[in-house]
């Protein structure tokens, strides 16, 4: 049986409420953020509208499952960023992204996170678990390695971005299929999975599939 929650040995991985956007807006302020995904940093009333939508945990036709967690630093649980997963297919894939607030990063957090969600993610049931990732945004791509997946041959475009499809390490999660992909395509916009959202990947939005 899966925990709760996602847990790793230095993050506290808290349940996404509007209440966390006074917050989170100075986390994802940075324009940097933004680089590989494009948008601008999220006003306050952008961040907590978001929020609102995405602490639904579900969308509107309800064949998705929505998950996100404001990451925070053990032990004062300050907030340095979030991960997300769309869950769909029946419980049996999901898309996944991370973003580490760029106070925080270089210090393997976003890593820390990445893993500790796949983990949860298996336990879940989980099989296939995607995240898109700009070809250029090597930090993203060294994240995901870090988190047991390695790329596919395959491009796709999002957003006129390029994102890569990976697959998981072998031996790291023998059942579990990975890919990820740029800013996260069904819940965030704005970030990617691995850019330091990723889903990193800096603010999302919980969003249909058009």
């Amino acid at each position: 049986m899966a925990d709760p929650e996602p847990t790793s040995d230095r993050l506290l991985f808290l349940p996404l409420s509007a209440a966390d956007a006074e917050e989170m807006v100075h986390v994802l302020s940075a324009e940097t953020l933004y680089t590989f995904t494009g948008g601008t940093p999220p006003t306050l009333d952008e961040l907590r509208a978001r929020y609102i939508r995405q602490a639904a945990g579900r969308s509107p036709d309800g064949t998705q499952e929505w998950r996100n967690w404001i990451l925070r630093r053990k032990p004062a649980a300050k907030a340095i960023g979030y991960v997300q997963a769309t869950i769909m297919d029946e419980g049996r894939r999901a898309e996944v992204a991370w973003v580490i607030g760029t106070p925080w990063q270089g210090q393997g957090y976003a890593s820390e996170a990445a893993k500790a969600l796949l983990i949860w993610l298996r336990a879940t049931g989980v099989t296939t678990v995607q995240a898109h990732i700009h070809p250029a945004h090597t930090a993203s791509a060294t994240v995901a390695r870090n988190a047991g997946l390695l790329p596919t041959a395959q491009f796709q475009r999002r957003r006129a971005t390029l994102a890569t499809l990976l697959h998981p390490a072998p031996g790291t999660f023998p059942p579990l299929t990975s890919e990820w992909q740029g800013p996260p395509p069904l819940q965030a916009e704005g970030l990617s999975p691995m850019r330091p959202p990723g889903r990193t990947s800096p603010g999302a939005t919980q969003t249909p599939r058009p």
